[in-house]
Order: C-alpha cells, then sequence, then structure tokens
C-alpha cells in the first residue's frame, strides 16, 4: 500500500531505541522482533502503531569522555539493528527512499544525531556523520556547546555564537537538517535568522501549553510557516503536563498527576494554531524517557492520538499531513544536497 493511501501513517521524529540497546543489551540488536514488555519499541509494537518511518537517535550524553567515538559507534548500533531485521525495516537517506520503503511495505528508518557535543566542534567530522547517513543534527541537548545555547544550560552565548552560525551554514550546505529541540529560544531565534532551509524540533512541545525550558515559545512557532520546518510535538510527561513538570520540580513525592492523549493532543492543536497544520509533526521521544502518558505507553499507541484529534475535529488529509507528510516535505526540500554527500 502506498504512503498517501493510509489512514496515519507514523514518521516519528525522535526515538532512543539505540541508546536502550546500548544499555540494557551492550549495543545487542536481537529480540526486537518479538513484543518486549520492557522496550517502548519493538517490530511488532511499530506495526500495530502505523508506523511506517523512524528516526532513529544516535544520542549520546553531553558528558561522554569521547563522543565521537560513541557516537560513531551509536551509528553501527542503529545500522545493525536495521541490517538484523531487513524484511521489517530499510535505511534510507531521502524522502523518496522512504516513499519507496514504505510502498515495498518496510519501515523507513533515518538517523539523527542528538547534540552537537557529537561532532567534538569538527565540521569535517560533521561531514563524515553526514556521509554515514546522519539526516540531522541536533544544535544541543542538556548543556551548552561551546557555539551554541541549550534549554537546560547555562545560556552563556547568548544565543548561538559566530562558531555556531558556521555550523549551521554548513550543515545546510551538506543537507543535514538543523533540529532545535534541546536549544534555548535565543538559539532558535538566531539559527532561524540565518537559516535558509527548513529547521525540524525532532521533540519538543509548546511553552504556552507547558512552560517548560525544553518547549517552543509562540514567537518562534510563528516563524516556522515563512521557514518552513516542523515541530514536532513530543509525549514526555514533563514537557506535555505543566502539573507534572510541577509535581517533579516538588521532589516527585506521593502520587503523580495522570497525563493523558488529551495533554498531548493540547500540544498538537496549539502548534496548529500558531504555526499552521502544515508545520507540526510527532516526535515521540520512545525509550529515551522512563515514563510515558498511560494511554500513549509504546510506539503501538499513535492511532489513540488520532482519535482523539478525530474527536476534536481533524480531517483526514490533516491527520496524514500531521503523521509524515510534513515532515517528508522537509525531508524532500534538503534531499538534493544531503543524496550528494551521503555514502552510497
Amino acid at each position: 500500500m502506498t504512503l498517501d493511501a493510509l489512514a496515519f501513517p507514523v514518521i516519528d521524529g525522535h526515538n532512543d531505541l539505540p541508546w536502550e540497546r546500548r544499555e540494557s543489551h551492550d549495543s545487542g540488536v536481537e529480540g526486537i522482533d518479538t513484543e518486549q514488555d520492557t522496550l517502548h519499541t519493538d517490530l511488532p509494537k511499530l506495526r500495530a502503531g502505523g508506523v511506517v518511518g523512524q528516526f532513529w537517535s544516535v544520542f549520546v550524553p553531553a558528558d561522554d569522555p569521547d563522543p565521537v567515538r560513541t557516537t560513531l559507534q551509536q551509528i553501527d548500533t542503529a545500522h545493525r539493528i536495521v541490517e538484523r531485521y531487513p524484511d521489517d525495516l530499510t535505511f534510507v537517506r531521502t524522502a523518496a527512499e522512504a516513499r519507496a520503503a514504505v510502498d515495498a511495505g518496510r519501515i523507513a528508518s533515518f538517523l539523527g544525531s542528538e547534540g552537537g557535543h557529537s561532532i567534538g566542534d569538527d565540521l569535517a567530522v560533521l561531514r563524515s556523520f553526514a556521509r554515514l547517513g546522519v539526516r540531522y543534527m541536533t544544535l544541543t541537548h542538556n548543556d551548552d556547546t561551546t557555539w551554541a545555547d541549550s534549554a537546560t544550560g547555562a545560556r552563556a552565548h547568548g544565543g548561538l555564537t559566530d562558531r555556531g552560525r558556521e555550523v549551521v551554514a554548513e550543515m545546510e550546505r551538506i543537507g543535514m537538517l538543523v533540529d532545535l529541540s534541546h536549544t534555548a529560544p535565543a538559539t532558535m531565534r538566531d539559527t532561524l535568522d540565518v537559516a535558509t532551509r527548513p529547521v525540524v524540533f525532532s521533540h519538543s512541545s509548546t511553552v504556552a501549553v507547558d512552560d517548560h525550558p525544553r518547549n517552543v515559545p509562540d514567537d518562534v512557532l510563528a516563524r516556522l510557516a515563512d521557514n518552513g520546518g516542523v515541530v514536532m510535538i513530543t509525549f514526555v510527561p514533563k514537557f506535555v503536563s505543566r502539573a507534572w513538570a510541577d509535581w517533579e520540580e516538588a521532589g516527585s513525592e506521593g502520587e503523580p498527576p495522570l497525563v493523558t492523549v488529551a495533554d498531548v493532543a493540547d500540544h498538537v492543536d496549539h502548534a496548529r494554531q500558531v504555526a499552521g497544520v502544515a508545520q507540526i509533526g510527532i516526535g515521540g521521544d520512545y525509550d529515551g524517557t522512563p515514563v510515558l502518558p498511560p494511554d500513549l505507553r509504546d510506539v503501538s499507541r499513535y492511532p489513540v492520538l488520532a482519535e482523539e484529534l478525530r474527536r476534536r475535529g481533524w480531517g483526514d488529509d490533516d491527520l496524514r499531513a500531521l503523521a509524515s507528510g510534513n515532515v517528508l516535505r522537509v525531508v524532500a526540500a534538503t534531499d538534493d544536497r544531503f543524496a550528494r554527500t551521503a555514502l552510497r
């Protein structure tokens, strides 16, 4: 079945299964083809959730003593996951390749690097990651880099430095998507000031619904239409629910507040209202957070979000745009440059 014929064909912007495999299985890739109670993500759950594409995160912590080496190991793990299950997964670099994978009945597998520390402040490393198929890089993780402020860092630079603008320019030159999740608002704004291609937020929600530093303020959302970018709404409770964030900040004592699919849908609706329906997507952060809303507890549950949005009056075309159409458009906008960079 073709991508356009599916009701809610999900291409999710961020999944940390490669890091989960590193932490729990010494980077082993066996067992993902059967349902695993300890995983948010396995092949049966992906199929049940209507997932047709996934950006697998090749995350490493910001305090890793050798982040370039560790990121290469994570890239290797992601490739090995895809290679181990060729009947279900296909490694892709472009929107056209993703569509072909879906048409063949396989889950299109992109890579995304989470945090500019991964390149060791070296543009040669950035280009090498692109050649290995890394399709986006998040400019920061939880800490500032030497050239960009993080949402949860010291914010010492006031946004993006001249070196940061050089990194962004090189990413655009080689067709690697600039990911602004985890960045400080000043970094978001500075990047949009210089961006010539669409940006992504691979897993972020909205400040207006939950005033958390990891979320996106309205003035930035409003600029996405002119940029052509996409914000992919995440499911992490503290980024979705102010009540949950307050509970965590107070020491996580007693029963936590209930976070539901309706809370996630509130962010989707708000992003649509401010940025437009063409600028939103989904980035669940599965296997990258210990807790999720119960009704979105694993990757089989995307249809629950679709049903909540249908209840709110969303039509089929808008649901398909949210699920995958918008992010594929953004990928396609940089396909030409990236295809010339990536190894074959």
